[in-house]
């Protein structure tokens, strides 16, 4: 008889844990953002730095401002160093790394292989008005007086004036000082609020190949450069590797002449 009555209990127990998913033991049953392998401090969330598991709440209020989606996390800093198989939470990432103290960052950017950074002017207008942040993208657009590109470097005709985007899903990873608004990251995918220092970013820290590096920095010097902000919905993933074959290396950059800039980008042709 005891032993009867304990298979039937057993049962009981079973059945119970199947209909609740397990949460009536424990078991888990809250899908939530872990950490996939160690995140350092400052480093850009990437999709291959997380995945989703399951825990069990319990009442456990630490579960409150956890990530229940990969997407709300993608592109964050951590604020902290993470260690493997750690639940995040809000507290651990900010929205730009200019909120994340500097003095235990490491020494380098967190550049893919082939890849090297840039630092370019911004203001209000040029700059999306203090819009752009670190991890989103942004397009170039220069205008460009077409006698640049006239071989005997005579005025023929009107002056003609061509606008044209050169450059697109340009990864932001530094912005210079100023920066307005920057908010930290919380658990919901929002924002909360945070004191705003005065004045625009003057400047942004981008990453690239060192040849487009070398035309970038021609569009600079010869004419009139704007940015825009892309939507988040059209972002890029971060960059793991240089996938160009024509610049796979730094010492691929010879150099970039107003005859080159044309071949190009075809200014002339427009």
């Amino acid at each position: 008889m005891g032993v009867v009555l304990a298979i039937v209990a057993f049962g009981a127990v079973f059945l119970l844990s199947s209909a609740t998913g397990g949460a009536g033991i424990g078991g888990p049953n809250t899908s939530v953002v872990i950490a996939k392998q160690a995140i350092p401090l400052r480093h850009q969330i990437t999709s291959a730095d997380i995945e989703i598991a399951k825990v069990s709440i319990n009442g456990n209020g630490s579960l409150a401002n956890t990530y229940p989606a990969t997407n709300d996390v993608l592109s964050l800093v951590s604020e902290i160093n993470i260690t493997k198989g750690s639940v995040i939470t809000s507290d651990m990432l900010a929205r730009d790394i200019s909120l994340v103290p500097a003095g235990a960052a490491p020494a380098y950017l967190p550049l893919a292989k082939g890849y090297v950074a840039i630092t370019i002017p911004t203001a209000e207008q040029q700059g999306v008005a203090g819009h752009i942040s670190v991890g989103d993208y942004i397009t170039v657009i220069s205008s460009a007086n077409l006698t640049l590109f006239n071989s005997s470097g005579a005025q023929q005709g009107p002056v003609r004036q061509v606008s044209k985007t050169v450059f697109v899903n340009l990864r932001v990873i530094g912005l210079g000082p100023a920066s307005a608004g920057v908010q930290p990251a919380n658990g919901s995918g929002g924002t909360t609020s945070a004191a705003a220092s005065s004045g625009v970013t003057s400047s942004l820290t981008v990453e690239l190949t060192q040849c487009d590096a070398e035309f970038l920095t021609w569009f600079l010097a010869n004419t009139q450069v704007r940015y825009t902000l892309e939507s988040y919905k059209d972002y890029s993933t971060a960059p793991t590797d240089n996938q160009d074959t024509t610049c796979a290396t730094i010492q691929a950059a010879g150099g970039v002449t107003n005859k080159q800039v044309d071949a190009k980008y075809k200014f002339s042709s427009l």
